[in-house]
């Protein structure tokens, strides 16, 4: 997970801005359609973020890498998703060249109108905010920052694939977002600008793209990502709205947190709406945040409980 800008200053992770004024996104009336929302089960999703941290540290170019790729790649098989593979070389900002792999599947894939639902998998290189010094070149768990999205929506899989939306939906697991620095812009999200940029089968669009990022810590909260309230206002407050009517409100405030250049970026840029979910504090990001902290032992059930709640529930209901 990279970088937060300031709102008034480029460059610098900063404190959060606030919106003026009472910006809360109330629950609705539902529809006179009674739509079945399938429960998402905690300890499934944090399973199969255990199960990520046991394959070690997944940065590009390791065998733990390697085989969770692989791993992600049966699950969404075996949960009966349509998979599609992208593999690209891309160049890291230290000049190495990093082998990627795109890692998608789609549940109704002959349906024209596809949301995307996507999370990295791969892992910080380097614990640089560490607060010892002799950490900082080691390579981090990611248990949140990377492995609490792919359990959610590798559960969210499992229940696509026994509860069939009647929509197009894509989960796509991408790789290459967290080996960048925090003196350039384009050294982040490289598998998504990819993967915008080179359709991973010939046409593919998807209509609205949900990122989530470090969605399992404890004390989370998920307030407006700036460049998703700017560019996707309607999706934002779909989104918002969803997690209002399951109770959750106050976890997903209308607020805005700070603007993160995150793996929803690339899909912005070419004007599809495109959120991001992402744990933002009023002092920035979680304190585990590219620390040896990022572990297991850092991961909240409820977040993880809380976040999938809205996820499934928007995938059945909007």
């Amino acid at each position: 997970m990279m970088w937060a800008m300031l709102l008034l200053s480029c460059g610098a992770k900063g404190s959060a801005s606030k919106e003026n004024g009472d910006t809360s996104v109330r629950p609705e009336s539902m529809d006179s359609a009674v739509v079945t929302i399938p429960a998402f089960n905690a300890d499934s999703a944090y399973a199969y973020v255990a199960r990520q941290v046991a394959f070690g540290p997944r940065v590009p170019n390791t065998e733990a890498h390697e085989q969770a790729a692989r791993w992600l790649e049966s699950e969404l098989r075996r949960h009966g998703a349509t998979v599609s593979i992208q593999k690209a070389d891309l160049g890291a900002a230290q000049g190495n060249v990093l082998h990627s792999t795109n890692i998608m599947g789609s549940f109704n894939p002959e349906m024209g109108d596809r949301l995307l639902l996507l999370a990295h998998y791969d892992t910080r290189p380097r614990a640089d905010k560490d607060p010892d010094p002799a950490n900082h070149n080691k390579p981090i768990d990611g248990a949140n920052d990377g492995a609490s999205g792919v359990g959610v929506l590798l559960e969210a899989a499992r229940i696509l694939g026994q509860n069939n939306p009647g929509k197009g939906i894509d989960i796509l697991f991408v790789d290459a977002e967290d080996s960048g620095t925090e003196d350039d812009d384009e050294s982040w999200a490289l598998g998504a600008r990819y993967f915008a940029e080179n359709p991973i089968t010939p046409g593919y669009v998807p209509s609205r793209v949900i990122l989530l990022d470090m969605v399992g810590g404890k004390d989370a909260v998920f307030p407006a990502e700036y460049f998703s309230r700017r560019g996707a206002t309607s999706l934002d407050n779909s989104f918002r709205r969803v997690a209002a009517n399951e109770g959750l409100a106050h976890l997903f405030p209308s607020s805005i947190g700070g603007a993160v250049n995150d793996d929803h970026i690339p899909f912005l840029q070419q004007g599809i709406p495109a959120i991001d979910i992402i744990d933002y504090r009023p002092d920035g990001f979680c304190p585990t945040w590219h620390t040896m902290a990022d572990n297991l032992e850092n991961i909240d059930p409820k977040t993880l409980e809380a976040v999938g709640r809205v996820v499934t529930r928007f995938i059945y209901e909007e």
